[in-house]
């Protein structure tokens, strides 16, 4: 009889993810809930800019048609800038779509995860084969669901002995999240 002392070897392998399309949207696929907002938003931004250059042009005797599109471009190029990547994460997985494709990780297979600090805060995953994603941790915050998908299959990376760097980085997310899950249960119960 064989004897299994190694807790990497108690957990159940997912099945391998193929190189096809996306995998398609199920009850435990975790997206992204704030990402149409954040999109009209985008819009918002750049239509309003638009608007903006265009009334000033106007109001100057200096609007011809070189500047329209000047300003149009200006103000797509505002779109493409502040387009936020739609966010879906599986079991085992976790993708990115923006304007130049997607970008997929294997969170069960995590080699490492870092917190990039500067002007905007980057989470960055990068998974055993080399495939690397960047994402936002406020957008981790903000969903619950995508956290939780996330940190059960960052648990089998370490029990795997694949993650071995970034553990504190996603304790600290840990508790960014259950701090903020505490203030959204202490505003709704009135006790802020």
């Amino acid at each position: 009889m064989e004897r299994r002392d190694d807790p990497r070897e108690a957990v159940e392998l997912p099945p391998p993810l193929t190189s096809g399309p996306a995998p398609c949207p199920s009850p435990e696929v975790a997206h992204d809930l704030h990402w149409a907002r954040d999109l009209r938003s985008a819009v918002r931004c750049s239509a309003l800019l638009l608007a903006l250059l265009l009334l000033i042009d106007h109001a100057a005797g200096a609007l011809t048609g070189p500047r329209v599109l000047l300003w149009t471009g200006l103000a797509a190029l505002l779109l493409l800038v502040l387009y936020p990547a739609r966010v879906a994460v599986g079991e085992g997985w976790l993708s990115t779509r923006g304007l130049l494709g997607t970008r997929r990780v294997r969170t069960d297979r995590l080699m490492s995860v870092r917190c990039l600090d500067g002007v905007g805060q980057r989470l960055v995953l990068r998974d055993t084969s080399g495939a690397r994603v960047e994402i936002d941790p406020r957008l981790l915050v903000a969903n619950p669901a995508l956290w939780h998908r996330l940190d059960d299959d960052a648990r089998v990376s370490a029990l795997r002995g694949s993650l071995v760097c970034g553990t504190t980085a996603l304790r600290r997310l840990s508790e960014r999240v259950e701090d903020e899950a505490a203030r959204a249960v202490f505003k709704v119960s009135g006790l802020d």
